[in-house]
């Protein structure tokens, strides 16, 4: 049986970085999974989810928000050098890929780490010990980030839908869009709906 996993996101995304958290729990049972982590870039820099959005994802999942974030949340959040290192990470090491976001989601909404300069990302790549080049730090997307967003665009006519995030369970010919809401508060629960799909092929 043939299985994969999409998750499309945006690291900047409070819903985004609550649903981290299920893929991490659907990565630990199933390790051997092919995982492509897609970062939409929907934050540029002219709007944000702010602290009212923060405070309702932190009542409807096990996310923790700190207020070094919370304080910051309605500033403009700019995802864009982080979706060019996210497809740079993709590419270069794509089993590394969900322990670097959750990194540097856990220092953005934790630590209030706004990742728009290459400074901002000295830790994950001591961390992680990464040295990517001096394209992914650009303020504009990189030939890899809009390689990203076309597969997203693709799928996101399959599934009739451009809402994120979104995780995705391919099962051989098979593409389920499974619930995450349902989830959010027992990440540990997706992994039986995971179970579930791949039982029945």
């Amino acid at each position: 049986m043939n299985s994969e996993l999409f998750f499309i996101y945006d690291s900047h995304c409070p819903w985004s970085y609550a649903t981290t958290q299920l893929v991490n729990e659907i990565a630990k049972v199933y390790p051997d999974m092919p995982m492509h982590l897609w970062h939409c870039a929907h934050y540029n820099g002219s709007d944000s989810a702010g602290a009212n959005a923060a405070n309702i994802v932190a009542q409807q999942s096990v996310a923790k928000f700190d207020d070094s974030y919370t304080r910051f949340a309605d500033s403009p959040q700019d995802a864009t050098m982080t979706a060019n290192f996210m497809a740079w990470m993709q590419n270069k090491n794509a089993t590394q890929s969900l322990d670097v976001l959750t990194a540097i989601q856990n220092e953005h909404f934790c630590d209030g780490n706004a990742f728009n300069n290459k400074d901002d990302f000295d830790g994950v790549l001591s961390q992680f010990n990464l040295s990517p080049p001096k394209k992914v730090f650009k303020s504009e997307l990189s030939k890899e980030a809009q390689y990203v967003l076309g597969d997203i665009a693709e799928i996101q006519e399959i599934i009739d839908t451009t809402a994120f995030p979104a995780v995705l369970l391919a099962v051989n010919d098979r593409l389920v869009l499974l619930n995450h809401n349902l989830y959010l508060t027992k990440p540990d629960a997706i992994v039986e709906a995971v179970a579930l799909e791949m039982k029945q092929g």
